[in-house]
């Protein structure tokens, strides 16, 4: 007769040690949640420490590989992930990485970050149905930015707009001047999206935008998600209103809340996607298929995913979509919701 079935597992690939311990513990800590939510028994979750390095990922890759893991969850980094994609795709075991680089993205490879790319296409979508017809982007010039820039190429030829004015300044240079610069090529900008933060996006904005008045347009900024914490975009007139794509704020405060009661303390950002990873590995695992394979259902092949940064769909050629929510920035600590996130693969969305 034959032996007893162990369990079934899945790897989750973290920095354990090092400087982002702390981090990978979190993100460790959610997907337990993730797997306590899913599965009872008959799948584990085994922690593997990446150091938080291109070589400890891949080794620590290899080493769930051969102890039988049949799904790796994570690494973190875009680099690592390049590391672990070789040994994950020569034994045939799907990755759900938590990088927010698309370029990783690939067959057998998921990308469950919240991607430049998904953030562009759901604010210039909204912006697109409110009127904008004339795109302009200013970014500094480095993978972020560049990044920002193809989102924005794809999302106004996908609406049949016309082409976005895309203007990449020195990641030091004085953000006036950069603002000043981009106007040459996109004075007639009804859109604007800055690639900046902070004080930066704040000086940016201000200089756009008193120049375009002063040629009689009032522009509509639009940002990132990277402003959802940035708080004192607000003070700054010129970014009073502006729109920035982000995850569903209730789910987010779901999953925070469940956090904060199981380990008394606030999760980071990318807990919430160490929890989706989990989740949907789990699932599975739990229905003896793939990620990616058709009929697996709610955010396996076909149907979204409630995850705890809003909903997902994975898509069997490694692309991931991602119901985003669209926010304003406000003038007091906390940004306006505007539109509540939609279900992937619908307009707008």
């Amino acid at each position: 007769m034959p032996g007893p079935v162990g369990p079934q597992r899945a790897a989750m690939l973290l920095p354990l040690t090092g400087p982002q311990a702390p981090l990978g513990q979190a993100m460790l800590n959610a997907g337990y949640m993730a797997l306590f939510d899913e599965s009872q028994s008959g799948i584990e979750i085994a922690p593997r420490d990446t150091g938080g390095t291109p070589n400890g990922a891949a080794a620590a890759a290899r080493a769930a590989i051969a102890d039988g893991a049949r799904i790796l969850i994570g690494p973190l980094t875009s680099a690592e992930v390049a590391a672990v994609t070789g040994p994950a795709r020569a034994a045939n075991v799907p990755v759900l990485a938590f990088t927010n680089d698309s370029q990783r993205a690939g067959t057998g490879v998921w990308v469950l970050g919240i991607t430049p790319q998904q953030q562009v296409r759901r604010v210039v979508a909204a912006a697109a149905a409110q009127g904008a017809q004339q795109f302009a982007l200013g970014a500094p010039d480095n993978d972020f930015g560049r990044a920002l820039a193809t989102a924005l190429r794809g999302a106004t030829s996908d609406l049949g707009l016309p082409p976005p004015s895309i203007a990449l300044h020195p990641g030091n240079a004085e953000p006036a001047m950069a603002a000043s610069g981009a106007r040459i090529s996109g004075s007639r900008a009804d859109a604007v999206l800055i690639g900046e933060t902070g004080e930066r996006a704040r000086r940016f904005a201000a200089t756009w935008m008193s120049e375009a008045q002063a040629g009689g347009q009032t522009p509509r900024m639009l940002g990132t998600a990277l402003w959802l914490t940035d708080s004192g975009l607000g003070r700054e007139p010129a970014l009073a209103g502006a729109w920035f794509a982000g995850p569903d704020g209730r789910a987010r405060a779901r999953f925070e809340a469940r956090y904060r009661d199981a380990f008394r303390e606030t999760p980071p950002r990318v807990a919430a996607t160490a929890y989706d990873a989990a989740a949907i590995a789990t699932r599975a695992l739990r229905n003896g298929t793939t990620p990616g394979q058709a009929g697996l259902g709610d955010g396996l092949g076909g149907e979204s995913f409630a995850g705890a940064d809003g909903p997902l769909l994975l898509l069997p050629d490694g692309q991931t979509r991602r119901g985003l929510a669209v926010y304003a920035v406000g003038t007091g600590s906390e940004p306006q919701l505007i539109e509540q996130a939609p279900q992937p693969g619908t307009p707008g969305s």
